[in-house]
């Protein structure tokens, strides 16, 4: 039987963690760090993130400043918001939740963000250091995949790692950090040709490709670890809404270990983005 990670454990050990340099900080004399979420629309997904954001951030300490703004704001007024927050040294963090409207660029307005305050890790500046292993702010899943990896791994050296999906948000950085670790990292995506024979040989697998149960249990090889990313909402026979991942977990119990969906990765993407914003701060503070 398969270990089930615990991502909602792990990210409640993280959040104490970061909870506890909050409270550090203030103890030192210095101020709460700040993290500013700018949410355009009102796309309902969206909506519930930045919900979920806001509500860690009052549980740890960090100082939460909400930007709502309407849908059909122009791109001109969200560039000078952001100046403004990047301006401004009680703010540490700045998120823009993605995605945007479609009048918006959002390549144009993620680049605008001030890269020490890119607690995403999306500027090409901290994309750049990461590729080159020279620190900056990291992507929060990828970095929830490694802590959730970290629980069950202790050496990375000469493992096989296939990661499924090359997607900037997720594939890419991930399979930079698996190197960084020394394992031997194969990134494919779902038109890599015999993909289910090229997952057999996989130490560890990181499925981020954004389809439903595609991992079936013949792709996973005894005692593998598998870190599903996936999150897709789907309609089941009886016509109930549910979440499933990219893994069909249900298949994989010859695993060393996998991850659910949800109460996986994704506790852990909001647990990283605080941690990255205290990160952010303590980085300000020595600047």
């Amino acid at each position: 039987m398969a270990q089930i990670i615990d991502g909602k454990a792990l990210a409640a050990q993280v959040l104490a963690r970061t909870a506890a340099e909050v409270a550090e900080i203030v103890a030192a004399g210095g101020d709460a760090p700040g993290l500013a979420v700018i949410l355009v629309g009102n796309d309902p997904a969206s909506e519930v993130y930045v919900g979920r954001k806001i509500a860690q951030c009052r549980k740890a300490g960090i100082r939460s400043i909400e930007h709502r703004l309407p849908a059909d704001t122009a791109q001109d007024v969200v560039l000078a918001l952001i100046d403004e927050l990047n301006a401004d040294p009680k703010v540490h963090g700045i998120l823009v939740q993605l995605p945007l409207p479609k009048h918006i660029d959002a390549a144009l307005v993620l680049d605008r963000i001030d890269p020490g305050k890119d607690v995403d890790g999306f500027h090409p500046v901290n994309v750049g250091r990461l590729s080159t292993g020279t620190g900056g702010l990291v992507p929060c899943t990828p970095l929830g995949v490694m802590l959730l990896l970290d629980s069950v791994i202790d050496d990375y050296r000469g493992l096989n790692v296939v990661v499924i999906g090359k997607s900037n948000i997720v594939g890419k950085p991930v399979s930079m950090l698996l190197l960084e670790r020394e394992a031997t990292v194969t990134v494919t995506h779902i038109e890599t040709k015999d993909l289910p024979d090229v997952a057999r040989k996989a130490d560890i697998i990181v499925a981020a490709a954004g389809a439903p149960h595609l991992v079936r249990g013949y792709w996973v090889k005894p005692g593998a670890v598998v870190i599903d990313v996936g999150i897709t909402r789907v309609v089941d026979h009886d016509g109930n809404t549910k979440i499933v991942g990219d893994c069909a977990t249900h298949e994989l119990d010859h695993a060393k270990a996998v991850t659910p969906v949800p109460g996986g990765v994704g506790p852990m993407t909001i647990a990283c983005l605080l941690s990255n914003t205290v990160l952010a701060a303590r980085c300000a503070a020595v600047a």
